[in-house]
């Protein structure tokens, strides 16, 4: 996701306040029907029964699930050929797979959810949680099974914005951090050492304008930095930049911004927004996106995803190029984004015990490495992704290394949240807007965010 692009759900009381809500726009990386009656979707695909012969784990009494996943290639294939896996071990229940595209996702969601008719066990961003909960959409995992204590030995920390009025709501197979491709050709073509990549936010600047190439009128050859920031940027800013300049995103209760409680926040968004402004290494919407332009070599250095490891290999698998961790200031830190699996709140008796099997299933050691050879996403257990086989990988290593200093972003609303910050931005580089008046605006819009979801829950 894309990175993607991320990478962090009150009940409505109309259909159309429900998706309006609820409309997101796709991502950069960036899954119907229970036994309940709903008619199938057509790229539904459901999955064989298992042989017969294979023996029940839990209950001799057939039960079939429905399990929703967005429409991502990589990842429908890998789900089909795990749902196999699962009914030979599990052969008195059968599993139903739909995906839907990425745009329709929310809004069928919103519309077969909550009429009962949706899945049994639902993969969706952990950003989108809040909404979803408040909704009404979610139950809450089933503590013998995904205990507090339990989920706190066996999973990276910021696992735990998955958790939401002291429980979890959804669990991951898989997680992803942001890390800085480079293109190692580039690199040596502007006289640099491609073993030594920027490690802090001044050589950061520093290789970005050796990389940078323009044309005799000043446009844009090779991007020294790709910077898109509705793609990963916003992310970068909130869970990386802010703490590397010495602050803090949110309150421990997740009520209140921190951006500008110490001038760290000011000094993240003016450092990221200089990159553009005063730096010019690169500019928005060049070869219509960071990933596409990265891909072809338009691109020097890129803030992204460990999910676009998978679509490099598969769309440029000739491309030179590297992973580093991302630069540094006072600190580190990095950005940790995930999509887990969850259980809709109308699953109960056999359907909710077969739902739970199979999330179990999918969090299993076996299951995270297929997982990591696949799609190219990080293990979410501790004992999984700190395997040396990863550790020492030259391109998944970087990524782990960072998995102790990530941070995961309580969203209240992914898709506004991301508006504001590129809307800021806009402000800037289109309207002449002062540094710190779209800053202190950008933290208002976005406090009010917080504030409104709040007075609603403690209504409740």
């Amino acid at each position: 996701m894309r990175k993607h692009s991320r990478q962090e759900v009150q009940k409505i009381t109309g259909k159309a306040a429900l998706l309006s809500a609820l409309s997101l726009s796709a991502l950069t990386v960036l899954s119907g029907c229970s036994g309940s009656g709903a008619a199938q979707a057509d790229n539904a695909k459901p999955v064989a029964e298992a042989p017969k012969g294979a023996q029940p784990t839990a209950s001799d009494e057939k039960i079939t699930i429905e399990y929703w996943q967005y429409e991502f290639p990589a990842k429908v294939e890998l789900v089909n050929k795990l749902i196999q896996d699962f009914q030979k071990t599990h052969p008195n229940i059968t599993i139903k797979h739909t995906n839907f595209p990425y745009d329709q996702y929310n809004e069928k969601v919103a519309t077969l959810v909550p009429a009962g008719k949706g899945p049994d066990v639902i993969n969706l961003y952990y950003g989108w949680l809040p909404k979803y909960v408040s909704s009404g959409y979610l139950q809450p995992l089933p503590e013998s099974e995904f205990s507090e204590a339990k989920v706190k030995a066996e999973f990276f920390p910021f696992v735990d914005a998955a958790k939401l009025n002291g429980k979890y709501y959804a669990i991951p197979t898989a997680v992803r951090t942001l890390g800085l491709f480079y293109n190692k050709d580039l690199f040596t073509k502007a006289g640099l050492d491609p073993s030594k990549p920027p490690a802090t936010w001044e050589e950061l600047i520093t290789y970005a304008k050796k990389l940078t190439e323009t044309d005799k009128n000043g446009q844009f050859v090779v991007e020294g930095l790709a910077w898109q920031p509705g793609a990963q940027l916003h992310h970068w800013f909130r869970d990386a930049l802010i703490y590397q300049a010495g602050g803090k995103d949110i309150s421990e209760d997740r009520r209140k911004l921190l951006w500008n409680d110490s001038p760290a926040g000011l000094e993240a968004f003016s450092y990221l927004v200089d990159l553009a402004v005063k730096h010019k290494v690169g500019i928005n919407g060049f070869y219509n996106d960071d990933i596409t332009a990265f891909k072809g070599g338009h691109v020097a250095m890129n803030v992204d995803g460990s999910f676009q490891l998978g679509s490099i290999k598969r769309d440029a698998p000739n491309l030179n190029y590297a992973i580093a961790p991302l630069p540094s200031y006072k600190s580190k830190a990095t950005q940790a984004s995930f999509w887990a699996n969850a259980i809709p709140k109308n699953v109960e008796g056999k359907k909710l015990e077969a739902a739970t099997e199979f999330l179990k299933f999918l969090t299993s050691k076996e299951v995270q490495e297929q997982w990591v050879e696949k799609i190219g996403e990080l293990p979410a257990k501790k004992e999984v992704a700190l395997q040396e086989k990863y550790t020492k990988d030259e391109k998944l290593g970087p990524f782990i290394e960072q998995l102790s200093v990530a941070n995961s972003h309580f969203f209240v609303d992914e898709k506004l949240e991301r508006d504001y910050f590129t809307q800021a931005v806009d402000q800037i580089l289109l309207n002449k807007t002062d540094y710190k008046t779209a800053f202190d605006e950008l933290v208002a819009k976005t406090q009010k965010l917080y504030d409104d979801y709040w007075a609603k829950q403690d209504k409740k």
